[in-house]
């Protein structure tokens, strides 16, 4: 396709991109923006590590063509919080430590957000649920879990 100017609001400003409209929203994010939260992954939609918000919901940021972010709001782990004022999910994912090489972590965190913005109290049941489809090759999976927990503001005691 030939490339053409799209703009796109990505944490809450306004971005000139200058690419093909069917340009993975990923690369539009890492290259031409320098938003390295978003990880690429699998380049198929199925681990997790490109997970962005869109519009508060959860998407896989790899195969979603640039153009169909247009007139949407894109939310990256960038936009959550800062190194001095992390966003609550964050901060839970500091405080219980839930990375090991810190890959899968943006699609975690992004996940976690996405589903307390739905469900603020979700049951772990449903945590696992919302989390089924990010993939971590390091077995974080408890401390990810308590992360989400402590998000939701459960008590952690049930994972022990």
């Amino acid at each position: 396709m030939t490339p053409a100017t799209i703009r796109l609001t990505v944490n809450g400003q306004t971005h000139d991109v200058t690419a093909a409209p069917d340009t993975p929203l990923l690369h539009a994010l890492r290259n031409d923006l320098g938003l390295n939260g978003p990880k690429y992954g699998c380049g198929l939609g199925e681990c997790g590590a490109c997970t962005v918000l869109i519009d508060g919901r959860a998407a896989r940021s790899c195969v979603i063509p640039i153009e169909g972010c247009v007139g949407r709001t894109v939310t990256t782990l960038e936009g959550l919080g800062s190194r001095e004022a992390p966003d609550p999910v964050q901060q839970a994912f500091i405080a219980e430590q839930a990375a090991q090489c810190g890959y899968c972590l943006n699609g975690m965190i992004m996940t976690t957000k996405a589903l307390l913005a739905i469900k603020p109290d979700p049951s772990l049941d449903e945590i696992k649920q919302a989390l089924r489809y990010n993939l971590c090759r390091c077995g974080a999976h408890i401390e990810i879990l308590r992360a989400a927990m402590r998000a939701a503001g459960h008590a952690l005691e049930a994972l022990d």
